[in-house]
């Protein structure tokens, strides 16, 4: 995983200060010794208006270099916090999957999607406070010279809430399990982990 530029390395006159201690930890914990076999991890450009200091990273699962699902998640820091945070961080994820037809139209999968997000944040002992978000099915048709392109239809999960802690690796773990889990491939049992993150054209790592 390349590095994340969450704020100037080389500071001039007229630039602003240092971020914050606290943001620089949380920004250093967004950067997982462990990553699943199937999950690339890159640094995108953060939001610069939703609060004075922010970092993203962007992810996609791949399964026989079939892309399977993508997301993002964004830090965000206030030192002096925003109304509905609950603190001074607020982490926004967005998870986007492929997914079956008679999957989408059960209408259960709301329920269901959200239960992934909170059971991984509680499965990696990810605290977090004021958690909110949306499920969302969507089919795209084609028309014209594309009405023969097949029916495609998605998951978007978009949410947010407050980490109870500056380390972020466990929220981190807990969206590319929901990740995961959209795209149809189970969580690693407990004892087992990857050794290495690799890329798509890496050789299938070994597992412990």
């Amino acid at each position: 995983m390349r590095s994340i530029p969450a704020y100037p390395s080389d500071m001039t006159l007229g630039d602003a200060p240092p971020a914050p201690a606290a943001f620089r930890r949380a920004v250093a914990s967004l950067r997982p010794a462990e990553v699943r076999p199937e999950i690339e991890l890159e640094d995108i450009p953060a939001p610069q208006r939703l609060a004075p200091y922010s970092a993203a990273i962007g992810a996609s699962v791949y399964r026989d270099d079939h892309e399977l699902a993508v997301g993002r998640l964004i830090v965000l820091f206030d030192p002096d916090g925003q109304r509905g945070w609950d603190g001074q961080f607020r982490l926004v994820a967005y998870v986007r999957a492929d997914m079956e037809p008679e999957i989408t139209e059960d209408p259960l999968l709301g329920p269901v999607a959200w239960s992934w997000l909170t059971e991984s944040l509680e499965t990696h002992g990810a605290g977090y406070a004021a958690a909110g978000g949306t499920v969302t099915r969507a089919v795209s048709e084609g028309f014209g010279n594309k009405a023969e392109d097949p029916v495609a239809t998605e998951l978007e999960l978009r949410a947010s809430w407050s980490p109870l802690e500056e380390d972020l690796s466990g929220h981190v773990s807990a969206w590319c399990d929901l990740m995961c889990l959209a795209a149809g491939i189970p969580p690693l049992p407990p004892g087992v982990a990857t050794l290495s993150p690799r890329r798509r054209d890496d050789p299938e790592p070994f597992r412990t």
